[in-house]
């Protein structure tokens, strides 16, 4: 069903799990969801069936959630299962990681035990480039290279923390720890004012969450890690968020094939 809505369009932008295409009016673009997964900066690639409609879902929830407590997203509205209505924004080449509990690259930098909570919580600051690996910046490099001013950063900052706040008791809720996630921004011009915005998702795909009671993991590392069952882990998710689309999982296949 998406792509004669797909092929009608102009594509902008394609990344690792979303296609960017002309909105239809000025300053906006549709952000279709793809199914593809990559992990390792794209050296490891596949397909998680029915993620795209899943972060489509869940992405939108907590988009509207955060726009709800005053936090500007570059969300608009949902179009269908696949794709969304978005803002266009001139993005920030930085991904803000924070983080609450040691995993992944912190806990393999500092020798932490993964899993062990973080004295605090921890902001950190990636150059976004695939080529480069993603590198950890300061903000001495992000100021100096012009990525972003002292001011853009301590608005990120302030943003980030409030989001952290909001999505750590949102998870707590229902069973989930919040282990750390990642944020992209976007400057998003009005007239003459600009104004900084939350840009991209917030799903399975950016978000570590575990089962608070068993640490089973929920999100992208169970494809990072090969631990399989990686579809039911972002149903899962979808569910206890009280939004697994109509008819659960069948609609997540896509075309059936007649057997």
């Amino acid at each position: 069903m998406g792509n004669t809505a797909m092929s009608r369009r102009r594509q902008i932008y394609e990344g690792k799990a979303k296609v960017l295409f002309e909105g239809p009016e000025p300053g906006t673009l549709v952000q279709y969801f793809k199914d593809d997964a990559s992990a390792f900066n794209n050296s490891k690639k596949g397909t998680i069936t029915g993620k795209g409609v899943l972060n489509n879902r869940i992405s939108e929830y907590l988009m509207t959630m955060l726009a709800q407590l005053g936090i500007p997203t570059h969300f608009v509205r949902r179009l269908n299962m696949r794709e969304q209505l978005v803002r266009e924004v001139e993005i920030i080449p930085i991904d803000l990681v924070v983080r609450n509990v040691a995993a992944g690259s912190i806990a393999k930098r500092f020798g932490l035990v993964e899993g062990a909570p973080l004295p605090r919580s921890i902001v950190e600051y990636y150059y976004k480039n695939d080529e480069l690996g993603g590198p950890l910046v300061s903000e001495e490099h992000i100021t100096a290279f012009g990525w972003a001013t002292t001011q853009d950063l301590d608005e990120m900052l302030q943003m980030a923390l409030r989001i952290n706040d909001f999505l750590s008791g949102l998870f707590l809720g229902i069973g989930i720890r919040l282990i750390d996630f990642r944020l992209e921004f976007g400057r998003l011009y009005n007239n003459d004012e600009m104004r900084l915005v939350v840009a991209d998702e917030i799903s399975p795909d950016n978000c570590r969450l575990w089962d608070l009671k068993t640490n089973e993991k929920m999100d992208k590392d169970r494809f990072r890690e090969d631990l399989g069952r990686v579809e039911e882990a972002y149903q899962e998710v979808a569910r206890r968020l009280g939004i697994l689309p109509e008819g659960g999982p069948a609609d997540l296949k896509g075309p059936k094939t007649m057997q």
